[in-house]
């Protein structure tokens, strides 16, 4: 039988045996080759920290507690790549031995409906596929914060969406495109990704670096994808007056400390909340989540957007109860988690 890796409880790691289901008709069965994690939303459920929201409610647009959000066990992995080994009778546009890609955990065999399943262009190289989420995150967050050609940006959080941001500002025009995290890997990524400065928020203030950088007017958008209560606290620093913060990260909770009465209170910006997958998208119906979908799978495609930098490690799929983890344990040793079959 197959494997894939699954949370048996909070923090743990294990191998678990699967039976794959037969096709129906409209069902296509593909054997892994490569994967991805998503970072953030995977450690909300893998560590837990968002288990104490409950569940959302979509009617009321509410978390409640008669339901919940985290439960275990649950598989690990956020995206695959792989090979179609069988069709159902009713599928046209896939064939045998096609490469596709979809949402899916980390296991050697998934069964997806035909028209979830996309197809890898030959000549993209696999770390595009899995990089279309979180690259739609990114540009909705970019949207969200209104980056216009000739703004100054400050990107908090050198995570995989993070990454994305400073790219597709840079694609806006915006200048200069500040880079902040305090992880020496990920900002080599995001020079190699364009950022025009980077920073590290342990060793300077950044908020005041980030004025100084910007003929003391400060970043016309802040974005935040640290989830760090102490990068949203620097990004209502650095950013101009009556500018824009966006927080798109999904963290825990904050604990005491966010000063709002300081900056925050004086220079008046705008926090917006940005999460592309959260439907009607502010300028539905000409955006939605689809259209973010088709935007950055071309940028993806015709390289505009690099992938390859930003997923790293890639370890071998036996390999996963150690290097799983390390998502947690061991940031500074990685961006975005890959996989190989």
């Amino acid at each position: 039988m197959p494997t894939e890796l699954i949370a048996p409880a909070r923090e743990e790691v294990a191998f678990h045996e699967y039976e794959s289901p037969p096709l129906a008709p409209d069902e296509v069965r593909v054997r892994s080759r490569f994967g991805a994690a998503k970072h953030g939303s995977e450690m909300a459920m893998f560590q837990g920290y968002a288990g104490h929201r409950g569940n959302y409610d979509g009617e009321l647009h509410i978390f409640t507690q008669e339901s919940q959000m985290v439960k275990y066990p649950g598989g690990l992995g956020n995206m695959c790549v792989g090979e179609v080994i069988e069709v159902g009778s009713d599928v046209r546009e896939i064939s045998i031995g096609e490469t596709v890609f979809a949402h899916g955990s980390f296991r050697q065999e998934h069964v997806w409906p035909a028209d979830r399943a996309r197809k890898l262009p030959a000549g993209v190289p696999w770390q595009a596929a899995v990089c279309l989420d979180p690259a739609d995150f990114a540009l909705g967050a970019v949207r969200d914060g209104h980056i216009r050609l000739g703004d100054a940006v400050a990107v908090f959080g050198m995570g995989a969406i993070g990454l994305f941001v400073v790219q597709l500002a840079k694609l806006a025009g915006a200048y200069p495109v500040i880079a902040v995290d305090p992880i020496p890997l990920r900002r080599d990524v995001a020079h190699e990704c364009g950022a025009d400065i980077v920073m590290d928020p342990t060793t300077c203030d950044a908020g005041l670096e980030i004025k100084l950088a910007t003929d003391k007017r400060g970043a016309d958008v802040c974005v935040d994808y640290s989830g760090h209560y102490s990068a949203l606290q620097a990004a209502l620093r650095g950013v101009t007056y009556l500018g824009t913060v966006v927080a798109g990260a999904w963290p825990g909770s904050y604990p005491a400390g966010l000063d709002l009465g300081a900056e925050a209170h004086f220079n008046r910006p705008t926090i917006v909340f940005s999460r592309a997958c959260s439907e009607p998208n502010p300028e539905y119906p000409n955006w939605d989540e689809n259209r973010l979908f088709s935007v950055v799978w071309r940028l993806l495609c015709d390289g505009s957007l690099k992938s390859e930098p930003v997923v790293q490690p890639v370890v071998p799929f036996g390999d996963l109860l150690e290097a799983y983890p390390k998502i947690a344990t061991a940031p500074e040793e990685n961006v975005k988690l890959g996989v190989s079959f």
